[in-house]
């Protein structure tokens, strides 16, 4: 095929002006630029880095080819470098680079090595299997199509290149819609196969052929989002990086049909709206993903960004970027970022949000990038990108993260990944020591654990969410964990542990590795750049703590080292822990003071035992809080409590001491 002919079969697909777009990011995305064009200068090299914004496995040494590339070369034992190689994500840098400065030398190189692969990385050959996963096929065929639309004009896309190009191509497409079973219908692999077999079906020329493609991948995209998407709109895998890369398949699926005048599946479109608005909803201050599961610490903004310009979505929009970013120019045009920056930017009334079928909890003090910000997670493993962090939680203030995930690290079954995966990489509790998932390898438990017990509730002062989980009821233990957030800056997580006989319970906390900890009268104390926060642990039972030296990645293949505060506590029978931790910006610490509370009855006129409730009175600078919790019912036959002068009836209930009788109850 001739490539002008192709180029203009798919102009309403492509960018309207290369050179409008190439000029905008070059005046508005110049750091974003310039990562693209070193990617690119390496990639004409032949020296491969995985680092942009969302490769999935980013590597730190570059890899270097000084002859021929072996496309199937494995450095060290990790073979997610084979995956991350064949999905040429570097090949759309080499276009921006082209488009930006017009230099031929990005074309030679991409059409040099699409030709070389395809002549010597055929399907056919067993020895090429690890190149030939649908997940890499499905990514690859996104990649060269999105290269490709950057190359016209250039006389290194010759007739004969465009001949291999679209070849191979229809191969690719061939081979997804030959490949479709139950793993692809719940996986991520099946939306990121479907998603590359609808662009191809969108970017080969017209035939009923290409029309079969685009139908048959829109109706498995459908069903995928049927069943891999919540109605809460997060993706059920558990791991927001996973779920990031299905909605920018999903993303890319609704734009190219809108440019092809496809109509999509009933729902979907708004399916993939919801997914938008839940990644908003769970987006860290700075702007990043949560590291939960197979999470790296990455910017989503991005991708919120190109949401909210698809959607015309003002609440995207106040989680996004002001103006169009450097991918969404690309993918939008330059004639796009007039019309988005003049959309509005509204905040959410909310600031507290409930996932619900996903299990997973955000508080925040406010919308600001100084603000507080507390994820909880009690809900379902998810799939092999799940990690044990049921009842975890992360802890974010003035710009820091205090409490954080230890994140990932390695997909290479081992002592590593066993580690990041395990309940003591989170900030969770062990009961006896003994894990209550168990890996079987990189990606199958052996043991799992059902969440029980969720409950959720918002108000403008405070919020709190509850969750349990079953996974040592064997040992006769059940574990419950409620989180009480008093705006702005008190957290308090009040564990409780059911049982019949002595245990004990195992308490992890992981810092963030940019502050120091230090321990003195008993509070554990932590300085980052630019917050501080103190921990204060309160139980009735005997407690012992220690500081070690942990872990933490916050991306692939890169790992620092971090402080793990570990609290032991004995306990016969039920036992319960409070663990206060109070937040301030760095030099302006208030004077925080926690106090446990006798707790009596106003019938009987008698003190409450431990295990019916317990109250603390927490005191930072000029506010003072009584928080109760109640570990069982204590109203018989008609009763109130009493706690600090404040009278109350709740599960769990906290009051301003300065409004003793107006008490605000989060659990019945």
């Amino acid at each position: 095929m001739k490539p002008h002919l192709f180029f203009e079969q798919n102009r309403s697909i492509f960018f309207r002006d290369r050179a409008a777009a190439a000029a905008y990011v070059q005046a508005n995305c110049r750091e974003e630029l310039d990562a693209a064009l070193h990617t690119a200068r390496m990639a004409a090299e032949q020296k491969f880095l995985f680092q942009i914004r969302w490769d999935m496995e980013q590597t730190h040494v570059p890899e270097v080819f000084e002859g021929p590339i072996d496309w199937l070369r494995q450095p060290g034992d990790d073979p997610e470098f084979v995956y991350a190689f064949n999905r040429m994500r570097f090949w759309v840098c080499l276009g921006q680079a082209y488009a930006v400065t017009g230099e031929e030398r990005f074309a030679e190189a991409f059409a040099n090595q699409l030709v070389h692969w395809v002549e010597t990385v055929r399907r056919e050959d067993p020895k090429n299997a690890m190149a030939w996963r649908t997940i890499e096929a499905g990514i690859r065929m996104e990649n060269w199509c999105k290269a490709m639309r950057y190359f016209e004009g250039s006389p290194h896309i010759t007739e004969a290149v465009m001949d291999a190009f679209l070849a191979s191509l229809a191969e690719h497409a061939e081979y997804i819609m030959d490949t479709w079973n139950s793993f692809n219908l719940m996986s991520n692999w099946g939306v990121l196969a479907n998603h590359g077999l609808f662009l191809t079906g969108c970017f080969l020329p017209a035939s009923e052929r290409t029309a079969a493609y685009r139908r048959t991948a829109l109706e498995r995209l459908d069903q995928e989002r049927r069943i891999q998407v919540y109605p809460d709109g997060s993706h059920w895998e558990q791991s927001p990086l996973y779920h990031n890369e299905v909605l920018r398949c999903y993303l890319d699926v609704v734009l190219a049909a809108k440019r092809r005048g496809v109509p999509l599946p009933e729902g979907m479109e708004e399916a993939v709206h919801r997914m938008a608005l839940t990644a908003a909803a769970w987006q860290k201050p700075n702007g990043c993903e949560p590291m939960m599961g197979d999470s790296d610490d990455v910017d989503q903004r991005d991708l919120i960004t190109l949401a909210a310009a698809i959607f015309q979505d003002e609440t995207l929009k106040s989680s996004g970027y002001p103006a169009l970013d450097f991918e969404s120019a690309w993918a939008l045009g330059a004639d796009q970022a007039e019309a988005y920056a003049a959309l509005p930017a509204r905040r959410p009334e909310e600031t507290d949000f409930a996932l619900p079928d996903s299990g997973n909890y955000v508080f925040r003090s406010g919308w600001g990038p100084e603000d507080v910000w507390v994820h909880f997670h009690c809900g379902l493993l998810g799939a092999g990108h799940g990690h044990a962090d049921q009842l975890h939680f992360d802890v974010s203030a003035y710009g820091e993260d205090i409490l954080t995930d230890s994140g990932r690290f390695t997909y290479v079954y081992g002592p590593q990944r066993r580690s990041f995966k395990s309940p003591s990489a989170h900030n969770t509790v062990v009961v006896d020591g003994e894990d209550f998932y168990v890996c079987k390898d990189s990606w199958e438990c052996s043991r799992l654990c059902r969440a029980v017990n969720r409950a959720f509730f918002s108000h403008s002062r405070c919020a709190f969410a509850e969750g349990g989980h079953l996974g040592y009821y064997e040992k006769g233990v059940f574990v419950n964990r409620r989180l009480i957030f008093l705006k702005p800056d008190i957290l308090i997580a009040a564990d409780e542990f059911y049982a019949g006989g002595p245990h004990v319970y195992r308490q992890f906390f992981h810092w963030g590795e940019a502050g120091r900890v230090w321990e003195s009268e008993g509070v554990f104390h932590w300085e980052g750049r630019s917050a501080a926060a103190q921990l204060r642990l309160v139980s009735a039972s005997p407690l012992r703590t220690a500081l070690r030296t942990g872990q933490i990645s916050r991306h692939y293949n890169h790992a620092a080292e971090n402080v793990v505060l570990e609290a032991d506590i004995s306990g016969r029978a039920f036992t319960s822990a409070f663990a206060v931790l109070t937040l301030d910006p760095l030099g302006a610490q208030e004077p925080v003071t926690v106090e446990k509370l006798p707790v009596w009855s106003n019938f009987k006129g008698i003190q409450f035992r431990d295990d019916q409730i317990e109250a603390l009175r927490v005191t930072k600078g000029g506010r003072s809080w009584v928080a109760a919790v109640a570990h069982q019912e204590y109203a018989s036959p008609t009763d109130t409590f009493r706690a600090g002068g404040c009278t109350g009836f709740g599960g769990v209930e906290v009051f301003e001491e300065s409004e003793r009788e107006a008490g605000i109850v989060l659990a019945r």
